[in-house]
């Protein structure tokens, strides 16, 4: 499996959204959506061209999203019900992947995608 990194706006968008799931939801809610987003980011460093991704090149050249509900597992327990996140990807060397952003479904990815993965 190959290895992945965060990007430093994707480790801000990560606290910001595991603050929010806190706040809205407690801890075990924070858990929850932790599990489920280290479970997605597991899931694109293993398999990055996967059928529940999706090439974006309009946003960057080799950046690809995964919604995160995509990476839900099947037992009932500590399920997160409606996950409203995505991330936002790319492949740097064999074997290592780079999650360049984690941004809410309603946001508008162009505006945030672009400086950070060195194009323009």
């Amino acid at each position: 499996m190959a290895r992945f990194r965060l990007s430093r706006p994707a480790q801000a968008d990560l606290a910001n959204v595991l603050a929010a799931s806190a706040k809205q939801w407690g801890s075990e809610g924070k858990r929850r959506y932790a599990a489920l987003l280290a479970a997605a980011m597991n899931k694109v460093a293993s398999d990055p061209e996967g059928l529940t991704t999706r090439s974006r090149p309009e946003l960057a050249p080799g950046i690809r999203s995964l919604h995160i509900r995509n990476a839900r597992g099947e037992e009932p327990q500590g399920r997160v019900r409606k996950p409203v996140h995505v991330l936002y990807y790319r492949v740097l060397d064999l074997g290592l992947i780079e999650i360049v952003r984690v941004l809410h479904e309603r946001m508008q990815p162009s505006r945030h995608i672009g400086l950070e993965t060195g194009e323009e």
